[in-house]
């Protein structure tokens, strides 16, 4: 019987395959490397967090074509003020997120003045200004740009966070401290503008890098709760009777632990979101970005954000939730060929992973466009490699987070959630190694899981066989679903992403390409080919911080 039982296997094995639409070589011709096998340990008794179903934002900008670093000019037409609305790249690429969270702010945003009725100064952007401390004076935004951006949102389907002016009305003193409370009253009619309008938005926002000790101006907490409470009202009074209000959001600003935790204390009522902002990466012109991203030590030091923000929200009481509000890893604008490249999708998804995990709602990118550090290139609007990683985040990982590790070597980072709107979990692998394939096999820790879920056999050749999924069949208990990111020829300054070995790129009209996966039987291994990305779905691991309903 054990022969007959074999020999069914194998037919059945023998067919599936055939029904595959195309068998692709493997990854790396030729290929000699280490091979090392490792367990990826999951708790499913309960989730350790929960992010927002739309956990991915990305965010635009103020900075003019004249903003420049390190003698490199890389905003082009990218501000909120000049952006091409019309491109049809722009518009599919947020599209395809369905929907896309989007915050509107940046450095120059507390230097905004939004044009109202009978304004007697003709409405300009900002112009250049080497006295200024960020080399701008104030700029404007005309009503009928805020009419265009707002259409422009709606039409693509985005959720849209608005960052305010906070120093409007106070005075700066010399040694860079904001002096008396902010003037709403230009705020007040922006949003009432708005409301009028019927346009939605998702979010206010109450500044820019003025907590703590600030970037060049800062301002104290209790003040800035007091101006998030004068928030607080005006939103209450304006959106009187709307079933849904926007949120109330700030500091947005670079964390400082005695600032926040008296600034959460003081507005236990009047903010609905905390947000951070993450640059950890340091100077865009750093010669050692690539080699940062690489270390495992560096990688994890990523935390203490997220887990001390965590902290001060769990011990004060609030309700209020943590999010990223933007982050770009190196400041400045990034660097050429390693922000826009492959290799940052490594220090990207780690992000969103280890963020995840400190029950941070909301990750946002800078940026969506603009600066080397755009998901989409500023030049050409193509997506940059880490526009796919944070697509195929959105599209598989779910908003339950679960508590994950991995043994077997610290190159390999390992993060899991309940996959999204659909059974089982959803499981991402980053190999950091140049030349070391690991093999990976999940074990579940969970009284009323299906038990241990081996996904290894005793198969040490490093080739990974893609073998592409029918358009009309579905994975079902015995295979599981594999989507492997890497870069063209290995080269991790490429912007060109291959998925599954096949190169991402748009379509004639501009259209995002499909995503689609492979399927891989149970019996086999995760296979993680070094310096690459792999999102795996598991519709058979059943665990209990996954039950639905």
């Amino acid at each position: 019987m054990s022969f007959v039982f074999k020999l069914l296997f194998l037919c059945f094995w023998l067919y599936w395959m055939s029904q595959g639409s195309v068998f692709v070589t493997s990854q790396r011709r030729g290929w000699s490397g280490n091979v090392i096998s490792g367990t990826v340990v999951i708790n499913g008794t309960a989730s350790i967090g929960k992010t927002d179903d739309n956990f991915i934002c990305a965010t635009l900008d103020w900075w003019p074509p004249e903003k420049c670093d390190y003698g490199t000019c890389s905003w082009g037409r990218a501000s909120l003020l000049n952006l091409d609305l019309a491109n049809p790249i722009l518009l599919n690429a947020i599209k395809a997120f369905s929907p896309l969270k989007i915050r509107m702010g940046g450095t120059l945003q507390d230097n905004v003045i939004y044009e109202t009725k009978g304004d007697k100064n003709p409405c300009v952007p900002f112009p250049k200004n080497s006295s200024e401390i960020f080399g701008f004076s104030k700029g404007c935004l005309p009503m009928s740009r805020w009419d265009e951006l707002n259409i422009f949102f709606k039409k693509a389907g985005a959720m849209v966070v608005f960052g305010l002016n906070a120093l409007s009305g106070r005075t700066i003193g010399p040694d860079g401290s904001a002096i008396g409370a902010w003037n709403s009253s230009n705020a007040e009619l922006l949003i009432r503008y708005t409301v009028n309008k019927g346009y939605t938005i998702y979010g206010w926002e109450l500044g820019n890098e003025l907590c703590g000790s600030g970037v060049g101006v800062r301002v104290s907490a209790d003040q800035y709760a007091s101006d998030v409470s004068s928030l607080q009202n005006i939103v209450q009074n304006i959106y009187k009777g709307f079933e849904v209000k926007p949120l109330v959001i700030a500091p947005g600003g670079f964390f400082d632990a005695n600032w926040f935790t008296e600034f959460v204390k003081e507005t236990p009522k009047s903010l609905q979101v905390v947000t951070q902002h993450i640059y950890n990466l340091g100077a865009g012109n750093d010669n050692q970005l690539i080699n940062k991203i690489l270390d495992p030590s560096y990688l994890d030091g990523g935390n203490q954000p997220f887990r001390d923000l965590q902290a001060i929200l769990k011990n004060s009481g609030t309700s209020a939730v943590a999010w990223v509000g933007e982050a770009g890893g190196a400041y400045n604008s990034g660097q050429n060929l390693v922000s826009n490249s492959f290799v940052y999708s490594f220090w990207y998804l780690d992000q969103l992973g280890m963020a995840s995990s400190y029950d941070t709602k909301t990750y946002c990118r800078q940026t969506l466009i603009g600066g080397n550090y755009g998901l989409l290139d500023t030049a050409t609007f193509v997506p940059h490699p880490d526009y796919y990683s944070a697509l195929l985040w959105h599209r598989l990982m779910g908003s339950n987070v679960l508590s994950t590790s991995f043994s077997g070597t610290r190159n390999l980072r390992a993060y899991a959630h309940c996959s999204k709107q659909s059974q089982g979990i959803a499981l991402l692998l980053i190999n950091l190694s140049a030349n070391t394939t690991v093999q990976v096999r999940v074990s579940t820790e969970s009284p009323a899981s299906n038990g241990d879920v081996r996904l290894q056999q005793e198969d040490q050749t490093p080739r990974i066989n893609f073998a592409t999924m029918p358009r009309n069949s579905k994975s079902n208990g015995n295979t599981r679903e594999e989507y492997h990111l890497t870069a063209k020829d290995g080269n991790l300054h490429s912007k060109i992403v291959l998925l599954n070995g096949k190169v991402l790129s748009l379509n004639s009209s501009g259209g995002i390409p499909s995503m689609d996966p492979v399927n891989r039987s149970m019996l086999a291994p995760i296979t993680v080919a070094p310096f690459s990305v792999v999102f795996s779905h598991i519709p058979s691991i059943r665990i209990p911080a996954c039950k639905q309903g």
